[in-house]
C-alpha cells in the first residue's frame, strides 16, 4: 500500500510539473501590459482581441485550417484504405511495407523536411497550401493508419464474409459494412492527422512561403523578431483547440467502446 502511494503522488507530481507551463501560458495571455510579465497585474482580453482583429495573425490561422483540413482528408483516405489492407490483406511483405508506412513516426521532422524542400523547389511548390497539406499528410498517415488498424482489427471478418455470401459486391461491402462500423475510429484518425498538421512547424518553416504562412511559421517569426504578449495569445488559443479535440477523441472512443459491446 505505501508503494502504491508513493506512485500515485510521484505520479501527480509529475503531472503537475507537466500542466504547470501550461497554465502559466494560460494565465499570462490575459495580461493587460504591453510586454511579457508574470504574474499579471491586471487582467484583459487586450491580446486576444489583437490576435483576432490582427489581419496577418488572422490568415495565418485560415492558411493553418485549410492545409491542415487537406492533410486530413489525403491522410485519413489513405489511411484507411491502407490499415484495411493491412488487417484483411494476405500478402507477403506487409510487415515491411507496415515499416515503411511508419517510418515518418522515427525519422526527425528536420530530416523529412530538409528532404521534402530539395524535392519541392526544383519544381516551384514552395509556397503551395496543397504541397504543404501533402506534405504534412506524410507525417500524420502512420498516426492514422495504426488508429485504423486497431479499430478494424475490432470488425469481425466473418460479417464481411456473410455479406459477400448473400451476393454483396465488394464495394458495398467497403461502404455499407465495414465503414458503418468504423466511422469512430475513422473520426479519431481525421482528428488527430487534423492536429498533427495544425501544430506542425519545422516542414511548414521549409515550405511556407510569403503567402502562405501558418500560425507556427506566424508564432515562430514573432518570437524572432520580439516576444509579444500576443504570443501568449495565440498560444491560449491552441492550447485550448488541442484541448477540444482530444475531448472529442476521448468522447467518440467511449462511443465506439460501448458500441463494440
Amino acid at each position: 500500500m505505501t508503494s502504491n502511494r508513493v506512485v500515485r503522488v510521484l505520479t501527480g507530481l509529475l503531472c503537475f510539473i507537466l500542466i504547470l507551463p501550461i497554465l502559466v501560458v494560460l494565465i499570462v495571455s490575459f495580461n493587460d501590459a504591453s510586454f511579457l510579465s508574470f504574474p499579471p497585474k491586471q487582467f484583459s482580453l487586450r491580446w486576444f482581441e489583437s490576435f483576432f482583429g490582427n489581419v496577418r495573425w488572422r490568415d495565418a490561422l485560415y492558411t493553418s485550417v485549410i492545409i491542415g483540413f487537406l492533410a486530413c482528408l489525403i491522410s485519413t483516405s489513405i489511411g484507411f484504405l491502407g490499415a484495411y489492407s493491412f488487417v484483411r490483406g494476405r500478402y507477403k511483405g506487409k510487415k515491411l511495407l507496415l515499416s515503411i508506412v511508419l517510418l515518418p513516426l522515427i525519422v526527425p521532422h528536420i530530416i523529412t523536411a530538409v528532404a521534402l524542400y530539395f524535392l519541392s523547389a526544383p519544381f516551384g511548390l514552395v509556397g503551395s497550401k496543397v504541397w504543404i497539406s501533402v506534405a504534412h499528410s506524410v507525417i500524420a498517415l502512420p498516426i492514422v493508419v495504426l488508429i485504423l488498424i486497431s479499430a478494424l482489427q475490432n470488425v469481425e471478418e466473418n460479417l464481411e464474409l456473410a455479406a459477400l455470401g448473400m451476393g454483396a459486391s465488394r464495394l458495398y461491402i467497403f461502404r455499407k459494412v465495414v465503414i458503418p462500423l468504423v466511422y469512430p475510429g475513422v473520426i479519431s484518425a481525421a482528428l488527430f492527422s487534423f492536429l498533427t498538421s495544425f501544430d506542425e512547424l519545422i516542414i511548414a518553416l521549409f515550405l511556407s512561403g510569403v503567402l502562405t504562412e501558418t500560425l507556427q511559421v506566424r508564432i515562430w517569426n514573432s518570437l524572432l523578431m520580439e516576444a509579444e504578449p500576443i504570443i501568449a495569445a495565440v498560444s491560449s488559443f491552441l492550447i485550448l483547440c488541442t484541448i477540444g479535440i482530444l475531448v472529442c477523441e476521448s468522447i467518440i472512443r467511449s462511443q465506439m467502446g460501448r458500441f463494440s459491446r
